[in-house]
């Protein structure tokens, strides 16, 4: 082979590699893409402090979530992760919802809290605090029953696992 052959096939040999390189490289850039994108569509994990049911219910101490300010938290329902939201309305009660809606759950965004207003992150409805409970349907939060025993809140295992169906992949 002449010298310049083999100069030639050693350009050639460097270019090969540096190729291979950066569709290696592209390949691993995609994949990150993809991971925080399913992690942002809702595909985390622990994002809400976790709920574990005892006796066929979730008791959450009334202290922790009478500060007027909505606090998440999440129920493992088999393979699916339930978030639902306590608070103290601007009323004095103490409130419970999935953190979801009829309307908009495909997109698994759930609400947030501006004052004494949750908002949903999809379509930016808001809904009094004071009407969590009383008002269903639409886009308003889904209600969970509630009961205040002694000093806790109780909130039925049953009803955050009917509320799986709002977090499910379709």
């Amino acid at each position: 082979m002449s010298e310049h052959k083999s100069k030639q096939a050693q350009f050639i040999q460097a270019e090969k590699k540096r190729r291979s390189l950066l569709a290696i490289l592209g390949s691993a850039g995609l994949i990150v893409v993809a991971l925080l994108g399913w992690s942002a569509l809702g595909g985390r994990r622990g994002k809400y402090p976790s709920a574990k049911a005892s006796q066929g219910q979730i008791l959450i101490p009334a202290a922790e979530v009478s500060d007027g300010r909505a606090h998440f938290f999440t129920y493992q329902a088999g393979e699916t992760e339930v978030n639902f939201l306590v608070l103290k309305s601007l009323d004095g009660q103490i409130r419970a919802a999935i953190d979801s809606c009829d309307v908009c759950y495909r997109g698994r965004l759930g609400y947030r809290q501006e004052g004494g207003f949750m908002v949903c992150n999809k379509c930016n409805q808001r809904f009094h605090s004071n009407l969590i409970n009383e008002v269903k349907g639409g886009c308003n939060p889904v209600p969970l029953t509630r009961a205040i025993a002694g000093n806790q809140v109780a909130i039925l295992e049953s009803d955050l696992i009917q509320g799986a169906a709002y977090f499910r992949l379709y």
